[in-house]
């Protein structure tokens, strides 16, 4: 009997949230795509969790591969939830790896519990709340333990301004053991202004960074995704570059060095001076609904 096509209107993959926004997972391929109010989030394979597709997403997962031993498992924050892509993946890679996931919406991962559940050995525990608010109150345990921190929060499309200072990123390096890594996912395009401003946030509370992105992106020419991975010292991760080029789309890879003259001239963010990351233009993360 052939498969019966799934689409964002059957009712199981549909719901409104309690913030009034509308979340449905779109079939893609072997993979599900959760879409918030036409804004794709994260794409999820319940059958190879390792497969991401996301061209940012799998820039964060080569990061993850590269900067520890393989299989070692790890103690992992993230901030922001989707479709828990990344927490699936270091489950799925780095088995015994003890994650902390921080989601304001507590229906959202309910959805998604529902339509893609967790694998019932995977030790990931969900706090509901601000992001900001939920990191400040995490265990005191974990202050200099966490081997990666992800930021990946939206609002809508954009990224609130209490995620983008040196405060929060402070709160962010407290956390992190030492060789641990802060990963995050900066939207911006044309000027670049909001990007350069958060990327030189980062550098100047966690230390160097490394930046991945499309090549356009990097030169303003369009809208786009740069994941910005800081640590305390420089980052050994041999082959980003050649993995990153591999991907579709091609991306490119800067290091702190030319990171550095990328950054000129740019103010880190402080909570008095915080902004929110510029709407996208209209179309460009976009999708149809079915």
């Amino acid at each position: 009997m052939a498969r019966r096509r799934t689409t964002a209107s059957d009712p199981e993959l549909t719901t409104t949230l309690a913030s009034g926004r509308r979340a449905h997972f779109m079939r893609e391929g072997n993979g599900w795509v959760l879409v918030v109010d036409g804004t794709p989030q994260s794409e999820v394979n319940l059958l190879e969790p390792t497969e991401l597709s996301f061209g940012y997403i799998r820039h964060m997962g080569h990061v993850l591969d590269l900067a520890f031993t393989p299989r070692q498992p790890l103690t992992a924050v993230h901030l922001g939830a989707g479709a828990m892509t990344i927490p699936r993946y270091l489950d799925a890679t780095r088995p015994g790896s003890r994650q902390q996931v921080i989601e304001l919406e507590r229906d959202l991962i309910d959805f998604v519990r529902k339509v893609a559940p967790l694998p019932t050995h995977a030790a990931i525990r969900v706090r509901y709340g601000d992001a900001r608010e939920q990191l400040e109150r995490l265990p005191g345990g974990l202050q200099g333990a966490v081997d990666a921190v992800v930021v990946d929060v939206f609002a809508g499309a954009q990224t609130p301004p209490q995620v983008t200072s040196l405060e929060f990123f402070g709160h962010v390096a407290k956390l992190l053991a030492p060789g641990g890594v802060a990963l995050a996912n900066v939207a911006d395009g044309h000027t670049l202004s909001f990007a350069r401003r958060e990327v030189a946030t980062m550098r100047q509370a966690i230390g160097p960074v490394t930046l991945i992105s499309d090549p356009a992106v990097f030169k303003g020419r369009r809208f786009g995704n740069i994941v910005v991975a800081a640590s305390a010292s420089p980052l050994e991760l041999p082959g980003l570059s050649r993995l990153a080029a591999a991907g579709f789309p091609a991306a490119s890879v800067m290091d702190d060095a030319p990171a550095r003259e990328w950054l000129r001239g740019a103010e880190p963010f402080a909570d008095s001076d915080a902004q929110s990351s510029p709407l996208p233009g209209r179309g460009t993360f976009q999708v149809r609904r079915d």
